[in-house]
């Protein structure tokens, strides 16, 4: 047979069932008839690659041992260590740290532990279940009307409600600048944000302005002003902590002085009312702080759940958070801006409640142990804190009580100690990844 009757078929006209490996009638065989796991290319059956036994690699459809040199790569998972993955979708899912997630969970019990405490404490004790009738009747007019609505609903709740929002703003405000400035000894309270404020709303009240509802905005405006202050005379082509943590120790003597010089100039029944309150106190306050500052901390959520994913870059060092290509002047700057403001309003609503953005941080970092602060358990630490702070100082000392700042600076001072000891004083780099004072 020539070549050309074994390509084009019989005398008939139909194909042969030559190299094609089409039927003598000229069809092609059906997947019935093509061997099992077999697939057809261009008219013809083949047989697929074989996957490799254990041991052994796959060239060409064949299977074979490894070739000689080849090593073989483990199959790693892209998840870092510590974190878990967690889908809220079919494609929506982030990465959730597992120890940071357990403290969280705990620090809420805790604090709520602490908040039925303070709700039952007192001069008159009052049963759980009684301090929980109360609220649900005073505030969402459930149930009947109890002896104890006016001490738990009026007095209790709002100064509670105040403790929690400040601790919380006073936390997040520590984390995002001892973040920017990659330093646990830079605090609102330590670099001279609160002295600021402090110093502005002073010296209203010396001039006569005593509104509570104008007060906060003018201690969030000597905040501010305080806070530029040092950001300019610290930036050199760059923002270097310990440059910054310097100066701003220096602005917070100098306003510290001017505050000073207001209690002086000013009425005696202003300047023991100011006295007060910039110890940082509860006492006295109500929905009238609360409220403003608990509007002021949603309007701002959007901007904080922005700053826990900025923080992530700001972390790393200068070089690499440039090669990812991060703004890392603006992204400083926005961090900066959004924890002063927090700490202004916090300390417009209570006073400058002190060490607390100092210990909230720091102690958040150290039970979750992640490379950045992390700003919820940071905001529950600090309500936390400004809440135990606030029901030991009306329960250690009764009769009499005490501002909450007295508390939080006894246990704070000594950890500024220890700080300064163990990493400050050395100047070394710190356990945050930044360079200490």
């Amino acid at each position: 047979m020539s070549a050309s009757e074994s390509t084009s078929g019989g005398a008939d006209g139909t194909r042969g069932t030559g190299s094609t490996g089409s039927a003598a009638d000229g069809t092609t065989p059906s997947a019935a008839d093509r061997p099992t796991g077999s697939t057809a290319v261009r008219g013809r059956t083949a047989v697929p690659e074989r996957a490799a036994p254990p041991g052994q690699t796959a060239v060409r459809g064949r299977t074979g041992p490894p070739r000689q040199g080849a090593v073989p790569v483990p199959r790693r998972s892209a998840r870092p260590v510590g974190y878990g993955l967690l889908r809220t979708g079919r494609r929506a899912s982030f990465l959730l740290h597992r120890r940071a997630a357990v403290v969280a969970l705990a620090l809420t019990a805790a604090t709520a532990a602490v908040c039925v405490a303070y709700l039952c404490l007192g001069e008159s004790l009052i049963a759980p279940g009684d301090a929980v009738k109360a609220v649900l009747h005073t505030q969402y007019g459930i149930g009947q009307p109890t002896p104890n609505d006016l001490v738990v609903g009026t007095l209790r709740l709002p100064r509670m409600t105040l403790g929690l929002l400040v601790g919380a703003a006073f936390g997040i405000a520590g984390a995002l600048i001892q973040t920017v400035a990659r330093n646990p000894l830079a605090s609102p309270d330590i670099i001279g944000v609160t002295q600021g404020a402090s110093a502005v709303t002073v010296g209203a009240m010396t001039y006569g302005v005593t509104a509570f509802a104008v007060l906060p905005y003018l201690s969030v405006a000597g905040g501010l002003a305080a806070a530029a202050l040092v950001y300019v005379f610290a930036w050199r082509g760059g923002l270097q902590a310990t440059r910054f943590v310097l100066i701003g120790i220096g602005f917070a003597v100098a306003l510290r002085s001017i505050t000073q010089l207001f209690l002086t100039k000013g009425d005696y029944l202003v300047a023991q009312q100011a006295k007060v309150w910039m110890t940082g106190s509860l006492n006295g306050r109500g929905w009238d702080e609360a409220t403003p500052l608990g509007w002021a901390l949603l309007f701002l959520l959007p901007a904080v759940v922005w700053a826990a994913r900025a923080q992530r870059t700001v972390s790393m060092d200068d070089d690499t958070a440039t090669a990812l290509g991060v703004r890392l002047g603006r992204v400083r700057l926005g961090l900066a801006t959004l924890g002063i403001v927090l700490a202004a309003m916090a300390t417009g609503a209570a006073g400058p409640v002190d060490f607390v953005a100092l210990l909230a941080p720091q102690i958040a970092r150290r039970m979750t142990r992640t490379a950045q602060i992390p700003l919820l358990c940071s905001a529950l630490t600090g309500s936390f804190i400004v809440v135990a702070a606030d029901l030991l100082a009306r329960k250690a000392f009764a009769p009499t009580e005490l501002p909450v700042g007295v508390l939080t600076a006894a246990v704070g001072a000594p950890y500024l100690i220890y700080l300064l000891l163990t990493s400050g004083g050395r100047g070394r780099s710190s356990r945050n990844g930044g360079t200490t004072a």
